[in-house]
């Protein structure tokens, strides 16, 4: 069953969907994590809704979108749908949320926008730290070749993920989620496709430290104590005090969107 699309945005030769919930006199742009849609912010209305306009876009080969431009996706791409979204809502300003994958989405619009942001939450967010995977397999071509070779003969991925666990280069967590992304064709084919169209996606930690600071945008960090994907020490290392930050561990994992999260975010932002 689809997810109903609360907002379709023509782009170029593209399509971009996504939800649209609460009513609140602000806007909060939310950026979903991998394999996941829009839709999954619904649960942080019943919290938020009576303070902000909750618009979540579906990411390029996530819930309906469809991505036609032949090309990968860029950081410019993400701002003019911003953009859009701002036009559409009439506002000039907006609060910014990024969870997983949109986490390190996000960090590229802090990039691209920082002037116009008031907060930014990222929760289990990416992009604090290079995954030197990710970047073999993105960044360079023999790294793409053999990225999708293995997305149709994956025996060898398999073998080595077994060894890396063996010899202790891969934690039992870390093990599970690879295995578990990458154990049926289709999923491997969502990785890859994802992995290859978002390869432009990669911030700078640095300058985006740098524009948080400059126009104080108040920064809250969310993580699971149990996530091994993720850990804490991420944003630990990511908010050294030049810019303001708060880090909250939650008793979870990996999974942090939920009604909860949307009460625990409403406190930490009205304090």
């Amino acid at each position: 069953m689809k997810n109903k699309v609360d907002i379709s945005l023509p782009y170029l030769n593209s399509s971009f969907s996504g939800i649209v919930t609460g009513s609140g006199g602000d806007l909060l742009i939310c950026l979903h994590g991998f394999g996941e849609s829009g839709a999954h912010f619904h649960a942080l209305e019943p919290a938020l809704g009576n303070i902000f306009t909750i618009v979540a876009l579906d990411m390029p080969f996530h819930g309906q979108t469809v991505w036609n431009e032949q090309r990968a996706f860029e950081k410019k791409d993400l701002r003019a749908l911003v953009g859009k979204i701002l036009e559409r809502f009439g506002k000039q300003t907006f609060s910014l949320m990024g969870y997983s994958m949109g986490g390190r989405l996000a960090l590229c619009l802090v990039e691209e926008m920082a002037a116009q942001i008031g907060y930014l939450v990222m929760a289990a967010p990416d992009g604090l730290r290079n995954n030197p995977w990710h970047m073999f397999a993105t960044q360079t071509k023999i790294g793409n070749r053999i990225f999708l070779y293995n997305t149709h003969h994956p025996a060898l991925f398999f073998r080595l993920l077994t060894l890396w666990k063996k010899w202790g280069m891969l934690n039992e967590s870390v093990y599970k989620f690879a295995f578990y992304s990458m154990d049926k064709t289709e999923k491997r084919q969502l990785v890859y496709n994802v992995w290859t169209v978002m390869r432009k996606m990669m911030p700078s930690r640095r300058r985006c430290k740098s524009l948080l600071a400059r126009y104080n945008i108040d920064t809250i960090l969310i993580f699971g104590r149990y996530d091994r994907v993720i850990p804490p020490a991420f944003g630990e290392r990511f908010a050294d005090g030049t810019f303001p930050a708060k880090i909250l561990v939650l008793d979870k994992g990996h999974q942090l969107i939920s009604e909860e999260l949307g009460f625990i975010i409403r406190k930490n932002i009205r304090s």
